[in-house]
């Protein structure tokens, strides 16, 4: 299991940026970069200076790496032999999913980076220039699907937190792009909210008609079997950092970042578990959970005259890949 905390590495790269940062003006241009994401904008329109990429990275990279790790170990859960030599992340910002790929697959060490954005892009150069894992990354300045024309493709293909920032048409394309530079795996991480999951289950769609196969989290290549205004999504805890809490003007130590994906291959999957959709609800009588399963979405419930389903659904928890008990 990749850890959803920063790598030690990373977090020293990026504390030594801050050396001399205001936290104040962090927290501002954090804070107006965050509204307007929320608004619809993009934000990367918003991130012009050094000072706009640190609190940008401060704000959003231990949450969207946290999200990203979580996906990928899903990804590995289904996949443990898929050892990958390349990546290209597109629409890689500061390099998070990066960074978070290197630390889940020793075997990578072919790094290919896409974005539109310079302030990023410099913040993501220099924080890897020391990096043991990230050393010698390629990061091309620029729109995705324009170098995407002209990049080789790679075994796993990366795009966190990038389709909700473009409109449905550009997304198609976008999606045909990184598919068609796809050697084995696709990853796409969205927000998780209602537009997010919906923004996964348009991709997966298109893509499994193009002759894709589900690895995570669904455990079928079928339509999604969530009725609105349910939606699929997962939760991911990371601890914040005192610098992580200043920027954000938060007390809480902690953060749930609540995010969709799905992760698509080029081969059929065999033997794909069910998946939990939600936190079980534990009673001395019985667990009852919600699973998503090959046929459908069943709430399976496990009494606890059955001791030894009962210890295994005990460790259960929201997302989770696991085999449904009879």
């Amino acid at each position: 299991m990749t850890s959803p905390d920063l790598p030690a590495e990373l977090k020293a790269a990026l504390n030594a940026r801050l050396e001399g940062l205001s936290r104040n003006a962090a927290a501002e241009r954090a804070a107006a970069i965050s509204e307007t994401y929320r608004a619809g904008g993009g934000s990367g329109g918003t991130i012009r200076s050094e000072t706009d990429a640190l609190a940008y990275a401060l704000a959003r990279m231990p949450a969207t790496y946290a999200a990203v790790a979580a996906s990928l170990t899903a990804l590995t859960e289904i996949r443990p032999d898929f050892a990958p030599t390349s990546l290209l992340d597109v629409g890689a910002g500061p390099g998070t999913a990066s960074w978070a790929a290197a630390e889940t697959f020793s075997s990578l060490h072919d790094f290919t980076l896409l974005d539109g954005n310079e302030a990023l892009r410099t913040l993501a150069l220099d924080v890897t220039r020391k990096s043991g894992r990230l050393r010698g990354i390629t990061y091309e300045l620029g729109q995705a699907r324009t170098y995407l024309a002209h990049t080789d493709a790679a075994d796993l293909v990366l795009a966190s937190y990038v389709i909700n920032e473009i409109g449905d048409a550009e997304r198609d394309a976008l999606t045909d792009a990184m598919w068609a530079k796809t050697n084995d795996t696709l990853l796409v991480v969205e927000p998780g909210t209602p537009a997010g999951y919906a923004r996964i289950i348009s991709l997966r769609a298109r893509l499994i008609a193009a002759g894709a196969h589900v690895a995570a989290p669904c455990p079928h290549d079928g339509a999604c079997p969530l009725v609105a205004p349910d939606w699929c999504h997962f939760s991911q805890r990371l601890q914040r950092s005192r610098a992580h809490k200043q920027v954000k003007g938060a007390e809480v130590p902690f953060e749930d970042e609540r995010f969709a994906y799905v992760a698509l291959t080029r081969t059929p999957v065999t033997a794909r578990p069910s998946r939990v959709l939600a936190q079980p609800d534990v009673s001395k009588v019985e667990i009852s959970a919600r699973l998503c399963t090959p046929e459908d979405v069943v709430v399976a419930k496990v009494p606890r005259r059955s001791k030894a389903d009962y210890a295994r659904a005990r460790r259960w928890r929201w997302g989770d890949a696991v085999v449904n008990p009879d």
